[in-house]
């Protein structure tokens, strides 16, 4: 599979949770859609066919991936940018409370905040790191849960330290917390779990689900998605509308009743079909569920070699149920650690909360890389 990968070549690559490499027939797509659209015209009937041919489509592959009815995907740029939707399209009032994993990625906690200063609205703050080893997510979360808590958010995959969280027993307990003054929305950052687990949304019982295409699918970076629950498309209001939000059917253009209307205008179309191509070469290699065998198991011999190295601590004491291998590196700056691996070809990258250098094995990582990494490791930390 590397061959079809332009970027692997003469390197070790470990940053599938950073950024997926582009394969080489996404690269022929993306280029073969700005060629049409540039032979044909770049604005006229015959290429506003195409966009909405192209959109459609790519909502339609998603959707598959993702176990839901195409309608109920909103194409964005990214998973900052779904979340973004999400959360400012919540009615919120002075107040309300907003529940957050200690977990989450600076720029949606940097959301959050702002959606607390302008309506005010509090923020409270469960320890989910605390469970990576010992602990129950769901009694965890359940126990800061309070009666003006309006909007639970959280990682299904944690970026920082690849724990799995139990999606569907957390989604239960918070829509069946009986203190609740209102009802409770599960806001889901998918940025580590689309393209690297096996996914029916329908069955997970989150509200909101953003992710991107640009990490474990190897899409071009600028597409991503968010799922919206079907009988919440009318709860959820937009802040940002546009041409695509609109329903051209009737006289007064009313907003699109599906997840589209949270769509707003130009975009690069020809990346869609890059992404398409990147998901229908992994679908050529194995089911979804394959895949995440796969890579689960390549990152578990990662996580056991790495456990070999004296002087290396991974955070996870049990194997890992994702691709994402986090591990510290005992009297190392782990900045300067991995600028030194990168100089050797080996691309990591580094955790600040917690100080931790971060791996990924994708499915199609060798063991021999692995090996690989590992002797570099070896060297550098003696």
């Amino acid at each position: 599979m590397n061959d079809k990968f332009p970027a692997l070549a003469n390197k070790f690559y470990f940053n599938y949770g950073g950024q997926g490499p582009l394969p080489q027939a996404a690269l022929d797509a993306i280029f073969g859609g700005y060629q049409q659209i540039q032979s044909q015209g770049p604005f006229g009937i015959k290429t506003s066919k195409l966009v909405i041919q192209e959109s459609n489509l790519t909502r339609q592959a998603i959707a598959l991936e993702l176990g839901v009815p195409a309608g109920s995907i909103a194409l964005t740029e990214n998973v900052t940018a779904g979340c973004n939707i999400a959360l400012w399209g919540i009615n919120w009032q002075p107040g309300d409370r907003i529940l957050v994993s200690d977990c989450e990625h600076p720029g949606v906690i940097a959301s959050i905040k702002e959606i607390c200063r302008r309506f005010q609205v509090l923020i409270d703050f469960f320890p989910l790191l605390a469970t990576l080893n010992s602990g129950d997510p769901v009694e965890v979360i359940t126990a800061y849960l309070q009666q003006q808590t309006r909007l639970v958010v959280l990682s299904h995959v944690l970026w920082n330290t690849g724990q799995v969280l139990p999606l569907a027993e957390i989604s239960a307990a918070i829509h069946q917390y009986p203190q609740a003054t209102d009802r409770i929305y599960i806001l889901v950052d998918a940025a580590q779990s689309v393209g690297l687990l096996p996914l029916n949304l329908g069955e997970l019982g989150v509200d909101f689900y953003a992710f991107t295409g640009h990490k474990w699918w190897c899409g071009p970076e600028g597409v991503g998605g968010l799922y919206i629950r079907p009988d919440l498309i009318e709860d959820l209001d937009p802040t940002f509308i546009g041409w695509r939000s609109l329903d051209y059917s009737k006289p007064d253009l009313p907003l699109i009743n599906d997840a589209r209307r949270y769509e707003v205008a130009t975009s690069a179309y020809p990346l869609y079909a890059g992404l398409r191509a990147s998901i229908k070469l992994h679908q050529e290699w194995g089911s979804s569920i394959n895949r995440a065998t796969k890579i689960i198991n390549l990152a578990t011999y990662l996580w056991e070699q790495l456990q070999q190295v004296s002087g290396i601590k991974c955070l996870n004491q049990t194997a890992p149920q994702s691709g994402l291998v986090s591990f510290q590196v005992e009297s190392r700056n782990h900045g300067k650690l991995v600028q030194a691996l990168e100089d050797e070809h080996f691309y990591l990258r580094t955790i600040v909360d917690p100080d931790c250098i971060r791996a990924c094995t994708h499915y199609f990582t060798s063991t021999a890389e692995i090996d690989a990494l590992i002797q570099c490791l070896t060297k550098l930390i003696k």
